[in-house]
């Protein structure tokens, strides 16, 4: 019976198999510590507020999926998100710091965002109806969403010179629109503070002590509505990108215990129309230069505020909406999945996708609400990887990437593969560090070789040995259709995902393998791989 998903997979990846060359690696797990922890709830989606008429490079790729209109009746939106369970979704974007609360204190008149050239990005000011906030609350309720909302931070600052806001903010309406959605008994995670505005800002920037002053202010309003409440929200900020002056004066300016969470902003693949954003993804040398950032905030908050934690507050890839069949294809996985695994590295907490839907960047598509395929591999991270992380040893290529976390909610460990190689295939051996050396494995095998000499040579042991039953892990194989990297259309184990006939997310089967098979990962492709028997103390 071991041997049948063991065809299987060896018929799916035949094509592969039969290409250019096969290299043996080995890798080692260290079940031993955790290196990092992340939140329970890691994976998190942005909803933005552009309207339908955002757009760049001659595409308007938002359609109605803004804050402001999005079609909260579709059926496939409340599917999407509970398949999740709990998905954190942060409300936030460029246009948040032009966002009016129509509470009932507010006297101008509530107008949406239109077109003015005048404007900051281009837009008017624009009002959220309040029967608008309490449909998407009941959405939320409905769906089990965690929910962070990002505040207007520029409401009573002037406008001045080469981008600079000044002046105090007018906590005001900000104010009166948390009392009024206390008063509702709706529940919120946590609430930002400002889009962008750290550094020179994107399009505005606030001077950091007075930002800091300001945010001081908003933790005073959040202690003093939510008295009774515990435990209370959290305060985020300053969503913008990292610069590590500003970051680390922001901490000292505030102190201790005001900024729960230090948010940054990624977009390091380039312009939505670049040319070079496929081969920037395929590329590990430049998958890896992130980690600076990853590293310089993770030691910034160590030294200056350990009482914070790192956020990604959003993240797109490409920026300007994202890459028109590129975002919103297979190959992008390659990218947001190492993302996740290198930023849980350095002790991220959370780390939310621009976008759940809206742009070329969506999960969703804007139009038809169908998956993209980074939906499926966001959801296989959030039902598979804890949030213990753990150190993974590897020798051998860079085009193969490796990460592995305590397995989510229950015993065990889930590896994470990504091949980015185009020639080559990697067989396996998997071993855990607290058992066994890891040893340098650095044949190759061509295509004259035997495969099936080559295979029975892999064998591994990984886990306690059980008497009376065989032991087995589960394998998760992402790949493109017809190995088309910039396909739209993702196959899980060399089935097509895509909605049902009944109009439901698919599941998401593994195969079943013997533990002692071989391990095999084709070209373009990945894997989540979940050992129930490894032996890790850090994951009890």
């Amino acid at each position: 019976m071991g041997y049948q998903p063991l065809l299987l997979l060896l018929l799916i990846c035949m094509p592969f198999i039969l290409a250019q060359e096969i290299s043996n690696r080995a890798i080692a797990i260290d079940g031993g510590r955790a290196i990092a922890e992340t939140d329970d709830n890691f994976i998190c989606a942005t909803i933005d507020w552009w309207p339908h008429d955002k757009c760049n490079y001659n595409d308007c790729p938002w359609g109605y999926s803004s804050t402001m209109n999005l079609n909260l009746s579709h059926p496939l939106l409340a599917k999407a998100v509970q398949a999740f369970t709990h998905l954190r979704i942060r409300i936030g974007g460029s246009l948040q710091d032009q966002v009016l609360y129509n509470v009932p204190s507010m006297k101008s008149p509530c107008h949406p965002f239109w077109k003015n050239k005048d404007g900051l990005f281009g837009y008017s000011t624009g009002c959220l109806h309040m029967y608008h906030w309490d449909a998407l609350l009941h959405f939320f309720q409905r769906t089990g969403v965690i929910i962070t909302f990002g505040l207007n931070a520029l409401n009573g600052r002037q406008r001045s010179k080469g981008g600079a806001w000044v002046g105090p903010w007018n906590s005001t309406n900000a104010h009166d629109f948390i009392k009024y959605t206390i008063s509702k008994q709706y529940k919120i995670d946590s609430w930002e503070f400002g889009n962008e505005l750290s550094g020179s800002g994107v399009g505005a920037h606030v001077d950091v002590i007075q930002y800091g002053k300001d945010l001081i202010k908003l933790k005073g309003i959040i202690n003093q509505l939510y008295e009774n409440s515990h435990p209370k929200p959290l305060l985020l900020a300053p969503g913008g990108f990292y610069d590590q002056n500003w970051f680390t004066k922001l901490l000292q300016v505030t102190g201790s215990g005001v900024v729960n969470a230090l948010t940054h902003h990624i977009y390091n693949l380039g312009a939505g129309n670049d040319p070079s954003i496929v081969s920037r993804i395929m590329d590990p040398d430049y998958l890896s230069k992130i980690e600076v950032t990853f590293s310089s905030l993770q030691q910034c908050i160590q030294k200056t505020g350990p009482w914070s934690s790192a956020w990604v507050g959003e993240s797109g890839g490409a920026y300007n909406s994202g890459g028109h069949l590129v975002s919103n294809t297979f190959v992008n996985s390659f990218w947001y999945l190492d993302q996740l695994g290198q930023s849980a590295i350095y002790d991220t907490k959370v780390y939310c996708r621009q976008t759940l839907i809206g742009g070329n960047y969506g999960l969703l598509n804007t139009t038809t609400f169908n998956p993209n395929p980074d939906y499926y591999s966001a959801l296989l991270w959030h039902r598979l990887m804890g949030k213990r992380v753990l150190s993974v040893s590897s020798v051998g290529s860079p085009f193969l990437r490796s990460y592995a976390h305590c397995s989510k909610g229950r015993s065990g460990v889930t590896l994470l593969l990504i091949n980015l190689s185009k020639q080559s295939s990697f067989i396996l051996k998997v071993q855990n560090s607290m058992n066994n050396n890891l040893h340098t494995v650095g044949d190759v095998v061509h295509e004259d070789s035997s495969f099936v000499n080559r295979l029975k040579k892999t064998v591994h042991w990984i886990g306690s040995r059980e008497s009376g039953r065989q032991l087995r892990r589960e394998e998760y194989h992402l790949s493109p259709k017809d190995g088309y990297l910039r396909s739209q259309t993702m196959l899980l184990n060399g089935k097509r995902l895509g909605i049902s006939d009944k109009g439901n997310i698919p599941s998401l089967e593994p195969v079943f393998v013997q533990l002692d098979s071989p391990l095999y990962i084709s070209p373009m492709s990945i894997a989540f791989i979940v050992y129930p028997n490894f032996d890790a103390p850090a994951c009890k």
